[in-house]
């Protein structure tokens, strides 16, 4: 009796083993990538961080991990653009591991053109190099608000600067290399500083012109050593045209670099308040594409069912564009694991709505994972 017992157990077991290989590789086949993106964590964070992964990023079928790295790792090419405190070659090793063990791509990024300051303050590359600044006539003010007489949001580095590849390069290199990465994200995201009037490289050029060669430039580099570039997706929306604004898009002629750049760049596009259907537009473009929300549980709920309808009735040839879903998060792994855990207590992080608290990062990254769930499951 207890020899049968326990090849029932036995039988039982397998049968369960059995069901989840079948409904993560249904998973898999309908959202090829199932990602999930965040900022590194710090230094103090990593064990915590490689527990969520294993414990919650794994469960769940996360398949890529992208990692806002920037300045926060030991960079030996250019050590003085380091953070503070910043990640070592033995904590991205944790997590490379970790990653490995549960078959996780990691992609890590540095905002590469835009995003080289934040409201008051100058990150580090135009800190240690400002020769690189687009705008140097532009001030960073004591107090920041929007909109102000300079437009400014980010500053730009100038992608025609005779030196500033070679520092960024090596950066991406450097970094890629820790990860043990075959993708690279370089954001790209919310450039308003671009062709800027008083820059005597970029004064006269086409902007389309200069986003697409600094993508394209970014992408050969990369292509080099056998790794692809994933952007941000906002740059090459026409804002005004299709009214999607300032900020989820182009004002500034960017977009017509659409029609520019090698068609093997992952396009990551971003919309948050509506389930803009855009991911067709990349698709018939040429491009492979992922669906990512923010904190609007939803709204990421529609674009789930939205991605899923878009490859069950694609042709052949777009199917494969179709390629996934991919939560964002724009705090650290700390405050979204107090937030994800129940611990955050307050409403002073930007990833909280502070109209309504349900409206979070960990609401929509729990509704948007069982919602791909239940469309992997259907016949």
């Amino acid at each position: 009796m207890k020899k049968t017992n326990n090849f029932i157990l036995i039988l039982l077991l397998t049968l369960w083993c059995q069901s989840i290989s079948i409904a993560q590789e249904s998973s898999e086949k309908l959202f090829p990538i199932k990602g999930f993106a965040i900022a590194a964590p710090k230094s103090k964070d990593v064990d915590r961080f490689v527990k969520f992964i294993n414990e919650e990023l794994a469960t769940r079928g996360v398949n890529a991990l992208l990692l806002r790295v920037d300045f926060n790792y030991q960079f030996e090419s250019y050590p003085q653009l380091r953070d503070s405190a910043a990640l070592s070659k033995a904590d991205i090793k944790k997590m490379v591991d970790v990653c490995k063990k549960n078959n996780i791509k990691i992609i890590p990024q540095i905002n590469l053109l835009g995003h080289q300051s934040w409201h008051s303050k100058t990150t580090n590359l135009l800190l240690k190099f400002p020769e690189f600044d687009e705008t140097p006539h532009v001030k960073m003010p004591e107090k920041y608000s929007w909109p102000n007489s300079d437009g400014l949001y980010c500053k730009s580095y100038c992608p025609l600067h005779p030196g500033v590849h070679t520092v960024v390069f090596a950066l991406v290199d450097e970094i890629c290399d820790a990860f043990q990465a075959e993708a690279f994200h370089a954001g790209m995201d919310e450039v308003f500083y671009i062709g800027d009037d008083k820059c005597p490289r970029c004064a006269g050029i086409d902007k389309a012109e200069l986003f697409g060669g600094e993508v394209t430039r970014i992408r050969n580099h990369l292509a080099e050593k056998k790794r692809e570039l994933w952007i941000w997706g906002d740059r090459l929306i026409d804002g005004k045209a299709t009214g999607m604004g300032i900020w989820e898009a182009s004002f500034n002629n960017t977009h017509r670099a659409i029609d520019m750049i090698p068609k093997d760049v992952v396009i990551c596009d971003w919309h948050y308040e509506r389930p803009d259907q855009t991911a067709v537009y990349f698709a018939m473009k040429g491009f492979r594409v992922l669906t990512c929300p923010w904190r609007t549980p939803q709204v990421a709920v529609l674009q789930t069912e939205d991605m899923a309808r878009f490859r069950k009735y694609a042709t052949k040839e777009m199917k494969p564009r179709y390629h996934g879903m991919m939560q964002t998060v724009w705090s650290g792994p700390d405050s979204f694991m107090d937030g994800f855990y129940g611990i955050l207590t307050n409403n002073s992080q930007g990833d909280v709505s502070p109209k309504n608290t349900t409206l979070t990062p960990w609401d929509t990254f729990r509704a948007m994972y069982k919602k791909m769930d239940e469309l992997a499951k259907m016949p």
